[in-house]
């Protein structure tokens, strides 16, 4: 390999040497600095003559720059890129978070839904951030956002999700913890659905006639028990106890397992149903079912039932009027009934057992009086043949 001959400048410290630029593939002047930094001698590239504007008056100010310290060496400003990107590699975003969410969570009731709400709300604005680096504006710009065509439980849903995300985090001390609480804001839209009579009948008739294999039987069971949706997609027949008379609910919404009794009409139905996957309600090929909407909603519209109606939940709410309304059963019992962990939740329903209560009031005073008016009545007539 040819000796490249150095040439000197008038300028201290810098030299040139002729080279070819990979840029134009042309001969041209390559210029390099000379200083003593620390007790050590470096000698780096200042740059090219045409390829970077170089000239030995701008490769001077360049090692004097970097003689003071306000300029980085190239072997220091390599290793600060690299410590750059190596940080950025390990900067642990919300993004990478919910990976490392999902992976410990692989079980995670309403993953589907929380992956759209991250993937279509969190991910585009506050993906690549740090909790760290949120700032109350943040979180704010994307309350706003969601506000103009979201409904409240939506925005509190995301809200709650980002805020779920942050929190693994900072318990797994794999960040730094966010620097304000994410305050979620207040939502007034609990909605107890109910049917009429007249409904109900509709609505029996109608999946008496359907022909769906699960979606009838997964409404009527809804309505004799209660259960959630995702309570009947991952239930299996073992865990139906019909020798003692109980259902027992695996990773119900209250997080705790749970159990419930098996009344008549339930154990007519689940004995009516052909076993053909350890799931009773078993999707395709015999897995763990995650919808069935479609189907059911083709028959609450058939039924001629409302369109807001929600086909299943709203038979839930349905089940507990029903419990409520009828005086037989008391709040302690409905809560157990549908494996509420707050007794809260099955308050909305007071209103229905203190209606019941008026009417037994009312139906006891209705006695008294009856029998006031027949006492009163014997004493006229015994009045009447003493005279």
């Amino acid at each position: 390999m040819p000796i490249v001959k150095r040439q000197k400048t008038t300028y201290p410290g810098v030299f040139f040497i002729e080279g070819v630029s990979s840029a134009t593939g042309k001969t041209e002047r390559i210029y390099y600095i000379r200083y003593r930094k620390n007790g050590k001698i470096i000698e780096e590239k200042a740059g090219c003559q045409i390829e970077d504007d170089m000239t030995p008056s701008r490769a001077s100010r360049k090692r004097a720059l970097r003689i003071k310290g306000d300029e980085l060496s190239n072997t220091e400003r390599r290793q600060a890129e690299k410590k750059a990107k190596e940080a950025i590699s390990n900067k642990q975003t919300i993004s990478k978070l919910w990976e490392k969410y999902l992976e410990q969570n692989p079980a995670l009731k309403g993953a589907l839904t929380d992956k759209n709400r991250f993937e279509n709300h969190i991910k585009p604005t506050l993906g690549e951030k740090e909790p760290g680096e949120l700032l109350p504006l943040d979180v704010d710009r994307l309350r706003l956002k969601l506000s103009k065509n979201k409904k409240p439980g939506t925005v509190r849903n995301v809200l709650e999700l980002l805020r779920r995300i942050i929190s693994f985090g900072e318990k797994k001390r794999l960040c730094e913890a966010a620097k304000f609480k994410i305050e979620m804001p207040a939502v007034n839209n609990l909605k107890t659905e109910d049917l009429s009579p007249d409904q109900l009948s509709s609505l029996l008739k109608t999946i008496e006639k359907d022909t769906h294999a699960q979606a009838g039987n997964m409404m009527l069971l809804t309505l004799y028990t209660g259960m959630r949706r995702g309570e009947m997609f991952r239930l299996q027949w073992k865990d139906i106890d019909f020798e003692r008379g109980f259902i027992n609910l695996i990773n119900p919404k209250g997080g705790k397992d749970q159990r419930i009794p098996l009344n008549e009409p339930t154990r007519k139905l689940l004995k009516s149903i052909e076993k053909k996957s350890s799931y009773v309600f078993p999707g395709r090929k015999g897995k763990q079912r995650t919808d069935i909407h479609r189907a059911v909603n083709e028959i609450r519209d058939a039924a001629g039932l409302p369109r807001d109606f929600r086909a299943l939940h709203g038979l839930r709410h349905v089940y507990a009027s029903m419990m409520a309304s009828s005086g037989q059963v008391d709040l302690f019992t409905l809560q157990r009934l549908l494996t509420h962990k707050s007794p809260l939740m099955t308050q909305r329903y007071a209103h229905l057992r203190d209606e019941a209560l008026k009417r037994g009031a009312d139906t006891a005073g209705q006695l008294i009086q009856n029998f006031l008016q027949d006492s009163k009545s014997e004493r006229k007539d015994s009045e009447a043949l003493n005279q």
